[in-house]
């Protein structure tokens, strides 16, 4: 079946193949994350996006081949609270932007600033920092040699607009700056946006509406 990146909490994971990547998006609860494991289709390596909650169905994804490497695109706790066992359980190296990385209670053995490149296999992902969510959240692009890039973008940015900044306006205007220029000024209508909640989109699908998202503040 064609990938929809629709998943409910308990419900089968989704599966996106690529020439040289698996995404398998699974939900887990109680805040409805979204956790992501990629595969290096060369060397069977794996990386997880977030390991928000439930490390029984976290691991039971990442299957008997390990886990490589553990990605927490931010600090805020829905999106660790299976870090801990989940690095207990695979002796994975953990990520995180570097200005979150003192708030995520697990400790970060890589910290990540704007432009960096994580290897896991043959596979390449560059972390943009975006500031605004939270002081040092991190996305994650994948530029497919062989097609579109791929975005997972945690709580900065989902269908309808940028991360929640809590009604500040410094934080919308710096978040919004932030994924605008990128993002959306770096990367075409195609790229396939991951978010750390909810459905996927594309950045074609969002852009027509920055301007609205600017007006309104959020």
């Amino acid at each position: 079946m064609a990938y929809t990146g629709e998943v409910t909490v308990g419900g089968t994971p989704d599966v996106h193949e690529l020439e040289d990547l698996i995404i398998t998006k699974v939900a887990v609860g109680p805040m409805d994350n979204n956790a992501y494991v990629l595969r290096c289709r060369a060397t069977d390596e794996q990386l997880l996006i977030d390991a928000a909650n439930d490390a029984a169905t976290l691991l039971e994804v990442v299957g008997s081949d390990g886990l490589t490497s553990v990605v927490t695109t931010h600090r805020h706790g829905d999106h660790w609270q299976a870090l801990e066992a989940v690095v207990a359980a695979t002796g994975a190296r953990t990520y995180a932007g570097r200005e979150d990385a003192e708030g995520i209670p697990v400790p970060t053995d890589v910290p990540l600033d704007d432009g960096d490149t994580l290897a896991f296999g043959r596979v390449r992902l560059t972390a943009r920092h975006l500031v605004g969510h939270t002081p040092g959240s991190v996305v994650l692009v994948y530029d497919d040699p062989h097609g579109h890039p791929h975005v997972f973008t945690g709580d900065c940015l989902f269908p309808g607009g940028v991360g929640n900044t809590h009604g500040d306006p410094a934080a919308f205007s710096t978040l919004f700056a932030g994924v605008t220029t990128k993002l959306f000024d770096a990367l075409p209508d195609e790229t396939w946006v991951y978010p750390g909640h909810g459905n996927d989109t594309t950045l074609g699908t969002e852009r027509p509406h920055l301007p609205e998202w600017r007006e309104r503040g959020w």
